[in-house]
């Protein structure tokens, strides 16, 4: 079987998902839709696609599965549409900015019953996979303390952050996503610290640029978080995670692995310059992934509930940094 996809959206992380498909065996990019003539054209000359609308997409027999890149304040009412079209759904985070709107279009793709994975490509990156296998392994014992660094190399437009939702919800949700991951439990309590350190213009567009997050499950274990807008280094993301038996670390990716040194001292090459060339292999086996799901040969393997208790954490976050004080998730989720 090969899954016929349609990809909705053609910005930068619709070019993303259009080159994993291009990659993956058993998915086939059969349309691209966008309103940007220009940006549509680009994806259909690239991998030899339909340029079609989202109402003619919708209504395609030849389409098995949407991946919508769209932005977020779309992206539950096209779920909810492709849910009723009879189409599985894979959509990048996050599925809204409003937990009660998450919670009402996760309704309606139960009631419909189609398929539907949220774009966390983190747990399908090969070394964080591994990491979380040697967990499973029992290799460290109890998980205790996962510590997360993710850094970006430069802020999106001051355009993009104003309809983003906030850092918490555009950037952190996918540590978010990871610490749960991680940790194994869900999370209780959330106590956020936030700043703007890189560009006033993020502060004046309602936004903050640099984050630490502290997560507590109700055992006790703990996860940290740091974030920032601004790593001149190049695009920082690295996990630790410390157990009863020992501790696992997953490291940054360079553009190469070859390190120079010499009288004065040793220098290795920089690190990759974003998410597109840093987390090339993860989104293949998201796809890859969403693709076994789609033919039901597996479960979805980030779900509707993973995106809403990823916004909820999100919530949670910024409420901490309103109001000074840990948060319980609970208070965001009632």
């Amino acid at each position: 079987m090969t899954v016929s996809f349609a990809v909705l959206g053609a910005g930068r992380i619709g070019q993303v998902h259009a080159n994993a498909i291009a990659s993956v065996p058993g998915a086939r990019l059969t349309a691209i839709a966008d309103p940007v003539a220009e940006a549509s054209r680009r994806v259909a000359d690239l991998h030899g696609c339909d340029i079609r609308d989202i109402d003619t997409i919708l209504a395609s027999d030849d389409i098995d599965a949407v991946v919508i890149c769209t932005p977020t304040d779309t992206h539950a009412d096209l779920i909810e549409r492709a849910a009723k079209a009879g189409k599985a759904i894979f959509c990048e985070k996050p599925v809204d900015l409003d937990v009660r709107r998450v919670k009402a279009c996760l309704q309606t793709v139960k009631d419909t019953g189609t398929t539907l994975m949220v774009g966390f490509q983190r747990r399908f990156d090969p070394d964080f996979r591994a990491l979380r296998d040697m967990i499973d392994a029992g290799k460290i014992g109890e998980v205790e303390m996962v510590t997360l660094t993710s850094r970006d190399p430069g802020a999106p437009p001051i355009a993009y952050i104003e309809r983003s939702g906030g850092i918490f919800r555009d950037m952190t949700i996918h540590d978010f996503d990871v610490a749960r991951w991680m940790l194994g439990e869900e999370v209780e309590t959330v106590m956020a610290a936030a700043s703007n350190l890189v560009d006033p213009a993020i502060g004046k567009a309602g936004d903050f640029d640099t984050v630490n997050v502290i997560l507590t499950t109700a055992s006790g274990k703990q996860c940290t978080i740091n974030n920032t807008r601004r790593a001149t280094y190049g695009y920082d993301q690295r996990i630790e995670v410390h157990g009863s038996l020992g501790s696992l670390a997953a490291d940054n990716h360079h553009k190469s692995r070859v390190t120079f040194a010499n009288g004065d001292g040793y220098t290795k090459p920089p690190l990759l310059d974003f998410f597109m060339t840093r987390y090339t292999a993860a989104y293949a086996a998201e796809i890859a992934s969403f693709v076994q799901a789609v033919e039901g040969k597996t479960a979805t393997a980030t779900t509707g509930h993973d995106g809403l208790m990823a916004l909820a954490l999100a919530d949670a976050a910024l409420r901490s940094v309103k109001e000074g004080r840990a948060v319980k998730v609970s208070e965001v989720l009632a």
